[in-house]
């Protein structure tokens, strides 16, 4: 799926942007608001993620102008105005969300996903399958070529987070992000032993290996 991210911060753009492309998205940024705009119009979009203060056309200009062309493309909305009349002026412009900076990555990353399941009225799996590994989020059990496997409440997070995310490598700050739900802290190898406690249990007893590093980058399954 394609997003367009339009945010002026180089920064801002690049964390944001490199954490979109980790999760398997292709992204396409604009610093400026009316080339912004000129890209939204001419190409095809899955979902735009708007910054409110951009040069020549700001935030909400460009959602207005999006809607009397393209309004079924999702949008949300980024700013670090949080007042109760700027959430407001952006949804009345056309925006489905508003995030206030600064955020957390994840939630951003949930909330694109969340309106991307509402535009394409996808149903959200209870079962996830990925060769002959079958995850049971209702039931929450997990088993490997009919093998019941005896995951902890963690170990069944941090699987289910891979095998949603399966082909696209995962980074250790998105893995923290999401199964822990707090900033990722260098100092600590949290990840590298749940993955290794995982492996002991998914991949160990079978002769087909699952779960891959990428040095420098994170985890895949495939």
């Amino acid at each position: 799926m394609k997003i367009l991210l339009l945010e002026d911060d180089p920064q801002t753009a690049a964390f944001i942007r490199k954490g979109l492309e980790q999760a398997g998205f292709t992204v396409a940024h604009s610093g400026d608001g009316l080339a912004g705009l000129v890209m939204a119009q001419e190409e095809e979009f899955d979902l735009a993620v708007v910054d409110v203060m951009l040069p020549r056309l700001d935030g909400f200009g460009v959602v207005r102008k999006l809607r009397a062309t393209k309004p079924n493309v999702p949008v949300i909305i980024l700013s670090a105005r949080d007042a109760v009349e700027d959430r407001v002026k952006g949804l009345e412009s056309g925006s489905d969300d508003y995030v206030t900076k600064p955020f957390a990555f994840v939630e951003l990353l949930a909330r694109i996903h969340a309106l991307l399941r509402r535009a394409t009225a996808a149903a959200e799996p209870t079962v996830l399958t990925y060769e002959d590994l079958t995850l049971d989020l209702l039931g929450r059990r997990a088993n490997r070529g009919g093998i019941r496997l005896d995951l902890q409440p963690q170990e069944f997070s941090l699987l289910e987070f891979l095998m949603r995310n399966a082909g696209r490598v995962v980074s250790k700050t998105m893995i923290m992000e999401h199964v822990w739900e707090y900033n990722f802290d260098p100092q600590t190898n949290i990840v590298e032993t749940r993955i290794c406690r995982l492996r002991d249990k998914v991949d160990k007893p079978f002769p087909r290996k699952l779960i891959r590093t990428v040095r420098g980058f994170g985890y895949v399954l495939e």
